[in-house]
């Protein structure tokens, strides 16, 4: 028998680790569903793979033929015989094989020079705006994609067992996801899930007693106003937590996969993403990071490792979701708070910059290069400047792949890029 002192303890221990339904730094008032406004949407998923810590995008998608370029990097310049051609103007870095495949296989589009207005150079304050569609002086209470699932259409108390979007990974959850009545999962792995071992069963079979329909109203109300906090939230929530714990556990043990994955952390979570969307989770939206782009010294190595690892893990991905069939539904955004500055320092790397790429893989995409190579002999204090405002590749996220209304989530009207395939 579970008593209450045993309950508290065991819901304490559950929370912070089998549950492990952490959102954000507040305990989670329960897990909620968002659809599509769009019928021919609502089956739609964004995957975004947030590169932190300013991504080089001269070195990422090289203007192989402008000699500015070389002049700038004696040292960094990727060499034109070494590029992965794109078209006459562009190639990308020899570690991104990957995605040259998948441009090959109209499967992967690059926006060129990505950004905004009065860039700013702070890793912190440029996030930010990414983030909140913001400048500081403006209210950040939410996230652009939080902002999205608020709008989306209300909970379906039949589907309340499911999860509008995850975040994966040890870090905060990011601004992006933040929302005032939405609550989004943080969780490090897909293991913190999954309820297994004599905590889960015990878990499990409190809250069939609970919940269950000859539960006395007095005994669910005399929980409810416990001055335990914890208590309250676990007898509303945890019912729909144990149900997606059990539908990971069934994806996971079902879940095949003739892709080899790259043995690294992103690797790790793309392939958890691959399992929860496989398994039905109904999940409009994953979030996952990948850090070190912030390369001020000897950066020709650690680059190339970094840029592998997202080629890598991303094109696993892009090609698990094809074999399993959800190729088409599935858009994978990648995007960093800013690029690196033209020229390179005296000490082999790159400082802060500005505009840089932006790269969207998946079936629904405009494979392709939308905008021009970046004039080296135009710049704004040494840095690239933008050609595409940041927000007008989100309103076309918003519209033409979600479904909804990009004016509320990005803050004005925009008018959309061709990223994605005619729809049928």
């Amino acid at each position: 028998m579970i008593t209450s002192m045993n309950r508290r303890r065991l819901l304490k221990s559950s929370v912070g680790g089998a549950l492990a339904l952490g959102v954000g730094t507040q305990v989670p008032r329960g897990l909620r569903a968002a659809a599509s406004v769009l019928e021919n949407r609502q089956d739609s998923i964004l995957v975004v793979v947030q590169l932190s810590g300013g991504n080089d995008g001269l070195n990422t998608v090289i203007p192989y033929t402008d000699e500015a370029y070389y002049r700038a990097r004696p040292q960094l310049a990727i060499q034109k015989s070494d590029a992965l051609r794109v078209d006459a103007e562009t190639g990308l870095h020899p570690e991104l094989s990957g995605f040259s495949e998948l441009l090959q296989d109209g499967l992967l589009s690059i926006v060129q020079g990505v950004g905004y207005e009065n860039p700013n150079r702070s890793h912190f304050e440029s996030m930010d705006i990414w983030h909140s569609c913001r400048r500081k002086s403006e209210p950040r209470a939410d996230g652009w994609l939080g902002r999205f699932l608020e709008l989306a259409e209300p909970v379906n108390a039949t589907r309340s067992n499911q999860v509008a979007a995850l975040h994966l990974g040890k870090n905060e959850q990011p601004l992006a996801l933040r929302s005032q009545r939405v609550q989004i999962p943080s969780v490090q792995s897909v293991d913190q899930f999954r309820l297994t071992g004599h905590q889960g069963d015990a878990l499990r079979e409190w809250v069939s007693r609970l919940t269950a329909p000859s539960a006395s109203p007095s005994s669910a109300a005399g929980l409810a106003s416990s001055a335990d906090d914890l208590l309250g939230f676990v007898q509303s929530s945890t019912s729909s937590a144990l149900a997606a714990s059990e539908q990971v556990d069934q994806a996971l043990q079902d879940y095949q996969t003739g892709v080899d994955y790259p043995d690294s952390a992103l690797g790790k979570q793309l392939l958890t993403i691959a399992q929860l969307i496989d398994s039905g989770i109904q999940a409009r939206i994953y979030y996952v990071e990948l850090d070190g782009f912030d390369t001020h010294a000897q950066q020709a190595a650690t680059h190339a490792n970094l840029l592998r690892q997202w080629s890598d893990a991303v094109t696993a991905l892009v090609r698990d979701l094809e074999r399993h069939g959800h190729g088409d539904r599935v858009c994978v955004l990648s995007f960093s708070e800013f690029g690196r500055r033209v020229a390179e320092n005296a000490s082999g790397g790159t400082d802060h910059g500005a505009a840089a790429p932006v790269v969207l893989a998946g079936g629904g995409v405009a494979a392709g290069v939308i905008g021009q190579p970046p004039n080296l002999e135009d710049l704004h204090d040494g840095d690239v400047k933008y050609q595409v405002d940041y927000r007008q590749v989100y309103a076309t996220l918003v519209r033409e792949w979600l479904g909804g209304d990009p004016v509320p989530v990005v803050g004005q009207d925009f008018e959309t890029l061709p990223l994605f395939a005619a729809q049928a």
